[in-house]
């Protein structure tokens, strides 16, 4: 089918009711067990999963609405953190699995895994779909790839024909530190930070301690901290202020204006949603933080625009205590 034009959406982390709020304000209707528009298609951003309290409900009409073709997905930081926290590591390892089963890993999947428990095989199947999900979207008119578009990573994984985690080897080298693998998933997936200045540590809002802090991938000639920082978690003005080193600089990266639009999630904005540039939008606005469920309709125009975002208020059904 031939579609119009398309729908982003973003990080729904649970939110189901706030899903079809948001589909049937898009003019998506459910017929047959699936959300479809006669005319757009929609394409989810990734992070479909944790932290709300309808993670089973959004996963089975997100996924369904992908397999009738209603709907396209690239895969988020959070399914990811799901396939390495449930693959067993190969003998050898000095760990159990992907991903520890730490106290602070548990507690980040903490919603996903208590509401499948009673759904084990279903969940190993989500497990199996996950690794199908691809890593990045490169259409005609636009780019989506969950936190950060990397150009050089993106342009080896299309020499090794690799679209996905479905390969194993890939899979588990996604764990090596510093391998190619390993920063695939991490910037693909994560996005570019740096470390705090000076050794400092800061608190997350959520009680983690953080050496680092994310950065944006589009500034022009940034001079200081403060001008990379992108996070909702500022930093102090005494770090901002600081001026980037040299080696600073160059760990950026830099998606320049000339470059297709392209769609992120990840990042938790506040307020009303509008383009960051001419060519780049974010559309996680922490809907299951009590803030909006965001799409953007993408009519294969050039230079984004405020007017064309649509979003619902989070339902308060779909927060988690």
């Amino acid at each position: 089918m031939d579609f119009s034009g398309y729908d982003l959406i973003g990080d729904v982390h649970g939110c189901a009711r706030t899903l079809k709020q948001l589909l049937q304000r898009l003019g998506y209707q459910c017929r047959g067990g699936c959300y479809r528009h006669p005319q757009r298609q929609a394409i989810f951003i990734g992070d479909i999963v944790d932290r709300g309290t309808g993670v089973r409900e959004a996963l089975l009409l997100v996924r369904e609405m992908v397999a009738q073709g209603a709907a396209q997905i690239v895969l988020g930081n959070h399914e990811y953190n799901c396939i390495a926290y449930n693959e067993p590591a190969r003998p050898g390892s000095k760990h159990q699995y992907l991903r520890d089963h730490s106290p602070r890993n548990q507690r980040m999947l903490r919603e996903t895994l208590e509401q499948m428990e009673p759904y084990a095989q279903e969940w190993q199947d989500h497990l199996r779909w996950f690794r199908r999900i691809p890593l990045y979207l490169e259409m005609e008119h636009f780019r989506v790839v969950h936190a950060c578009w990397d150009e050089n990573l993106i342009q080896r994984l299309k020499q090794l024909q690799v679209q996905d985690l479905s390969d194993d080897d890939f899979l588990h080298r996604t764990v090596e530190r510093d391998s190619f693998e390993w920063l695939v998933a991490d910037r693909l997936l994560r996005g570019t930070y740096l470390r705090l200045p000076n050794d400092a540590v800061m608190e997350s809002a959520e009680g983690f301690r953080r050496y680092v802090y994310r950065t944006n991938f589009w500034s022009r000639n940034p001079q200081r901290h403060g001008d990379v920082v992108f996070q909702p978690d500022p930093l102090p003005e005494h770090l901002a202020c600081l001026p980037l080193t040299e080696t600073e600089r160059e760990k950026l990266l830099h998606y320049g204006p000339e470059q297709p639009p392209l769609f992120i999630g990840h990042y938790w904005r506040q307020g009303i949603p509008a383009p960051i540039t001419p060519n780049i939008a974010c559309l996680d606005y922490s809907a299951v933080k009590a803030g909006r469920l965001v799409a953007y309709r993408m009519d294969n125009e050039q230079a984004l625009s405020a007017d064309k975002f649509v979003w619902v208020d989070v339902d308060p059904r779909d927060l988690a205590e």
